[in-house]
């Protein structure tokens, strides 16, 4: 007896699900895929069975609801998963409605045994099992027989040599007095929820007997390819969420594209920092992040941009545009609304690893947050800082672009409060001297590292972005003694070489 019974996982060919389950589906279970209407419980299920059935695992399924198996799968084959070569071949689709209207559980269950002892199948699946919970309301039938029924069903299922489904529509007080909660080995729980105009899809495993699960609400969606599930993204333990607290001298350095500024942060950005670039409309944020990539281009290093404010042809310019068509630069165009940062960080990571991308873009987080559903803007410091985390420990390098209101009379280095995820801070201002309208940029962090505490101007030319002098320097050759106006409020400040 001190053999350990292994029990094999079936993969269930929905993307990303796999993920959620711990590995799969534990082969000969008995699982409940429930939830509100309109979740996407059948499509789920003709998901899985489609992908797992075959002449060697044949698949049942068991419709109790109102109308003609025919009439679902009319829809259902509208997905590309669907195979009408395994229609009664692989699967095999039996119509209970008519054993339901005598109101005689026994016979239905029977029915069922009698098919599956046929059949011989691998896979069983009951649609929709709530359609025989409201019958037995109607016909007035007390609930110890309900339960009683309930139980049967289960012991039968889990019985058999197979893995089986029970689908069905369920509102979350039902499951706390539910017995077929109890009997089952494994829950999964679809939702839609609207949030203002917005509607968001999200999936929970709420019980998996025997393996770990992804905990949490997950977010998915459906296309005409099926269910692709974005499951939630955890920190894990050996994540580096962080860097070292401090940069070895010898350790590599990602330059930028600009030799004047990788001098301003140490000898460039340490390779696997997150960098946050922070600014007021037209400071060059975005040219900067676009001599970035660049940069990486003529080393070797293919790159990731994600655009959240601009179409593509707007947001690139011709050189940039040119590697873009010639491969070596991913877009991901983002300008839909109503996403979520799990489908936005797939769609990253999985470009990232096509790719293999040494280098990712996000232009901008202000763009990003508003591209978010409601329900997920709310969240958005706690979301984005699981985003970083999950990017840098794959050891791509971030520059991350974010707009900033101007104030002229406080300095602030992120609109969100989440300047504490960036592992370094540069940020763009407008200033005023002497009459003249100037850019100027500073680096004000890189973490574990030495960087250059200067503020200094900076131009934009054909050439991409050229740094000049620091501001007291520019100051004194103008004046002779640097004198600093600010752009709305004419506050002057004097400084001696400061």
């Amino acid at each position: 007896m001190s053999n350990k019974v292994i029990i094999r996982r079936l993969k269930t060919g929905v993307p990303g699900l796999d993920n959620l389950l711990g590995g799969g589906l534990p082969e000969f279970s008995f699982n409940l895929i429930a939830g509100t209407p309109g979740g996407g419980k059948t499509t789920l299920a003709h998901q899985i069975m489609f992908s797992l059935a075959s002449p060697d695992n044949r698949a049942l399924f068991f419709t109790v609801l109102g109308e003609p198996a025919l009439k679902m799968l009319r829809y259902q084959q509208q997905f590309s998963f669907f195979d009408i070569n395994k229609v009664n071949q692989s699967v095999r689709f039996v119509n209970l409605s008519a054993d339901l209207l005598e109101g005689d559980f026994d016979h239905v269950l029977s029915r069922i045994d009698e098919e599956v002892k046929d059949y011989a199948p691998s896979l069983v699946f009951v649609d929709s099992f709530r359609s025989v919970v409201q019958s037995a309301k109607q016909k007035e039938q007390g609930a110890s027989e309900l339960q009683q029924f309930i139980q049967q069903l289960g012991m039968q299922m889990t019985s058999w040599q197979a893995t089986t489904f029970l689908i069905g529509e369920y509102l979350l007080p039902e499951s706390e007095s539910s017995p077929i909660f109890t009997v089952a080995d494994g829950i999964l729980w679809l939702s839609q929820n609207l949030h203002r105009n917005s509607m968001v899809r999200k999936m929970q495993v709420v019980k998996m007997r025997g393996q770990a699960q992804a905990p949490g609400l997950h977010t998915f969606r459906i296309s005409d390819e099926g269910i692709q599930v974005f499951p939630r993204a955890v920190i894990q333990r050996d994540t580096a969420a962080e860097p070292a607290i401090k940069v070895s001298p010898g350790e590599k350095r990602v330059p930028m594209g600009i030799p004047s500024l990788d001098e301003m942060l140490g000898g460039g950005l340490p390779m696997g920092y997150s960098l946050l670039v922070v600014g007021p409309s037209g400071s060059g944020k975005t040219i900067l992040a676009t001599e970035f990539l660049a940069e990486g281009i003529r080393r070797g290093e293919p790159g990731v941009i994600a655009a959240f404010e601009k179409s593509p042809s707007q947001l690139l310019s011709k050189k940039l545009n040119a590697l873009v068509r010639a491969g070596q630069v991913g877009v991901i165009n983002t300008c839909s609304l109503d996403l979520s940062i799990d489908q936005t960080l797939h769609d990253l990571i999985e470009m990232i690893n096509r790719m293999r991308a040494k280098r990712v873009v996000i232009d901008s987080l202000s763009g990003f947050e508003l591209a978010l559903a409601p329900e997920f803007q709310e969240d958005f410091r706690g979301s984005l800082y699981r985003m970083i985390a999950e990017l840098t420990g794959m050891g791509v390098t971030i520059l991350m672009t974010s707009e900033l209101e101007d104030r002229y009379t406080d300095l602030r280095f992120s609109p969100f409060g989440t300047a504490f995820l960036a592992d370094a801070i540069i940020v763009q201002r407008y200033v005023e001297i002497v009459g003249q309208f100037k850019r100027a940029f500073s680096v004000v962090k890189v973490r574990g590292s030495e960087h250059s505490k200067d503020i200094r101007l900076f131009d934009i030319t054909d050439q991409g972005i050229i740094i000049g002098e620091t501001l007291s320097e520019y100051a004194g050759i103008m004046t002779g003694r640097p004198t600093v106006r600010t752009s709305q409020n004419d506050q002057v400040m004097e400084s001696d070489n400061e």
